[in-house]
């Protein structure tokens, strides 16, 4: 049986709905059983900044987590060496909630004010990526289809019926960046302990790729 094997590639542009908060939170204790424990306390403490914004608790999600020992460099003759000052706990975690300048102003002003003033990310995605996904993997296929259709007209021969399809099933992760690793200046604008912010995210320019083997006749 002779077959043909195109690749259809689908593309679209896609509005983010939903605004992600990338929040790092670290300290150096002198043992490593503190700072795991510090870790805890501090996460604690900023789910408690965001309970009264109509959050739950589980809504903010590790995305990395690490204690390792922290060294301090110092010079003996013209050596340099280094001693174990303690261990330092690095945890990031993310909230998303659907985009709202207003929630998100009243939010960065908390992070801003709390004892713990973590650095943070800004970065706008989608809600639903699994549907984008789907769409792009439809537009594939009509591109495959289409592509495999003008090839085989050109050699005079005819689509039979599809034998496979093949396309990627990982996730992807549609994101686009609006602030990195900010803090909370005094110059920014401040209204009713909100910042007033106006930030319109860009599209998110995305595609995927289907192969799809078709018998010819």
């Amino acid at each position: 049986m002779r077959t043909i094997r195109v690749t259809g590639k689908g593309q679209m542009k896609v509005h983010p709905d939903t605004t992600r908060i990338t929040i790092d939170l670290e300290r150096v204790c002198k043992e490593y059983g503190d700072a795991v424990e510090a870790s805890a306390k501090d996460t604690e403490a900023l789910k408690d900044e965001l309970v009264p914004f109509g959050f739950d608790r589980k809504d903010l999600k590790t995305l990395h987590f690490d204690v390792s020992p922290e060294f301090e460099s110092y010079k003996v003759n013209d050596v340099y060496k280094r001693k174990l000052i303690g261990y330092k706990y690095e945890h990031t975690l993310k909230l998303e909630f659907p985009s709202d300048n207003k929630l998100l102003g009243r939010l960065l002003f908390a992070l801003g004010m709390c004892r713990l003033k973590p650095e943070f990310r800004i970065s706008y995605t989608v809600g639903n990526p699994e549907a984008v996904k789907n769409q792009l993997l439809g537009l594939a296929v009509k591109d495959a289809t289409e592509k495999a259709g003008v090839l085989s007209s050109a050699a005079g021969l005819t689509l039979g019926d599809i034998q496979s399809m093949d396309y990627s099933w990982g996730r992807v992760e549609y994101e686009v960046q609006c602030m990195d690793k900010m803090l909370m200046c005094e110059s920014m604008p401040i209204e009713s302990n909100s910042y007033d912010l106006d930030i319109e995210p860009d599209d998110i320019h995305t595609e995927d790729t289907v192969t799809v083997v078709w018998e010819i006749r």
